[in-house]
């Protein structure tokens, strides 16, 4: 192991999981926090922390100047970046590698090449990776938008290309909306993601979502399986599972392969997620785009192998070849995470941050919660809303569902509204248990005549 000290560049619970990681690999950790984070536990868990800037993520956690300097004035030698933030951002790692901070991800080139969605697309289809009709390159006119609409079939989807987790997405139904909708689209594309740069593909409904865990060294690369995310809510995932109950050894071996493929095809080094929309057959299966990060959902995985992803991504940018090859991967069992976020589920899944006046984590056999919370905490209101991630495994889907409704009754949290009431609902629900769910079941089914059904 080269790395001997390493900053954090992120907060809450993945901060904490990469210092557990850390901590079991012998190798010290320095946490970079914002004023608003000062009293979070992973500056109490950390050897050491330096204070970044101020609560607002322009000022801290998007801030690379501030991370970097932050880094080598702690003597640090490496630099994670967790997920979100800047943990996607091509001239961050740059910044990292030229201040000769080994930086805990992929290269460079391969967040950039990945982080253009319609530039991923066509290298997709190079790499003989199935995606959905539509534009081979962001289209320049709205001439040239509605003519590929006409050739594809309405409806269709108008894509950011530097957008990612469902941001910066609309579907058309018609032409004249199209005609209406395009310019603001990337309007909006500009103000979120700095490119107006749109393109276009086939919208296929309904659909399941499904992911494929890829892990490189920069010379090989294996999968670990795929989770299914399909249970959402305006894009973002709110539960996710593994195995996905839908897909069949055939469909597995395809998908898996392809996610392969496409990381070979840039080189990939450390953990990345590949993924995908399966159509209503389960047969077919469609690129969507690849998160060149650890992802939220990693902990279902690593219940299913037993394999440490984040130890993985240290030991492969300390220069380790993978340890493991694709034969050495075996799957057991089935997991499930329920992302326990600070939301008001009757509301829209509006967050309401606050006070945590108790807090209680459950326990017992399979369950796992990966959390930066405590009694006490001041959840800020400057971040995102996730509080915990509670992971059970057991041996069969059916068992995981009872596990994993016991540790919801016996996590309590108050002092905010969170989504456990949500999870229990769903849980106990004929067609989630059946499987016969798609990407906008909550919408559709769990909150159909709910009048704030239109925030979802």
């Amino acid at each position: 192991m080269t790395i001997r000290k390493l900053l954090i560049a992120n907060r809450g619970e993945i901060a904490v999981r990469i210092i557990r990681a850390c901590r079991e690999l012998g190798i010290e950790t320095v946490q970079a926090y914002s004023t608003a984070d000062r009293d979070s536990l992973p500056v109490r868990m950390a050897d050491s922390s330096v204070c970044i800037g101020g609560p607002s993520p322009a000022e801290s956690y998007l801030n690379g100047n501030a991370l970097v300097s932050a880094a080598l004035m702690a003597n640090a030698d490496a630099v994670h970046p967790g997920y979100g933030f800047l943990s996607e951002n091509a001239k961050f790692a740059e910044d990292c590698e030229k201040a000769l901070l080994t930086y805990v991800g992929p290269s460079p080139n391969s967040i950039r090449l990945m982080g253009d969605k319609a530039a991923a697309r066509k290298l997709a289809m190079e790499a003989g990776v199935p995606v959905a009709q539509g534009s081979q390159d962001p289209v320049q006119s709205i001439e040239e938008a509605a003519q590929i609409a006409i050739s594809i079939g309405y409806p269709v989807l108008v894509k950011a290309s530097a957008g990612g987790g469902g941001r910066g997405m609309r579907v058309m139904q018609d032409e004249g909306q199209l005609r209406e909708g395009l310019e603001r689209a990337s309007s909006e594309a500009v103000a979120a993601f700095g490119s107006g740069a749109v393109y276009i593909e086939r919208y296929i409904s309904p659909v399941r979502h499904v992911e494929v865990q890829v892990i490189g060294d920069g010379y090989d690369v294996i999968h670990l399986g795929e989770r299914d995310c399909t249970i959402q809510r305006r894009h973002q995932k709110l539960l996710e599972e593994s195995p996905s109950p839908i897909v069949s050894k055939d469909l597995r071996d395809r998908m898996t392969s392809a996610a392969c493929q496409l990381a070979r095809a840039v080189n990939y080094r450390s953990a990345g997620t590949v993924e995908f929309i399966v159509d209503a057959t389960r047969e077919e299966f469609f690129f969507i785009e690849m998160n060149t990060r650890i992802q939220v959902e990693h902990p279902v995985t690593e219940a299913v192998t037993g394999i440490d992803l984040v130890k993985l991504q240290l030991r492969i940018a300390s220069g380790e070849r993978l340890p493991i090859k694709q034969s050495d991967v075996q799957f057991r069992g089935h997991s499930i995470e329920c992302r326990i976020n600070a939301e008001d589920p009757e509301k829209g899944f509006m967050p309401r941050p606050g006070k945590l006046n108790e807090f209680t984590a459950p326990g017992g056999p399979g369950v796992r919660m990966d959390t930066h919370a405590y009694a006490g905490y001041e959840l800020p209101a400057y971040y995102d809303s996730l509080i915990a991630k509670l992971v059970v495994w057991d041996e069969t889907r059916e068992a995981a569902v009872a596990r994993m409704q016991r540790a919801l009754h016996e996590m309590h949290i108050s002092g905010v509204k969170t989504t456990k009431e949500f999870h229990l609902r769903l849980l106990a629900d004929k067609d989630f248990s059946a499987a016969r769910i798609d990407t906008q079941f909550v919408k559709e089914k769990m909150y159909a005549q709910h009048p704030m059904r239109h925030m979802l």
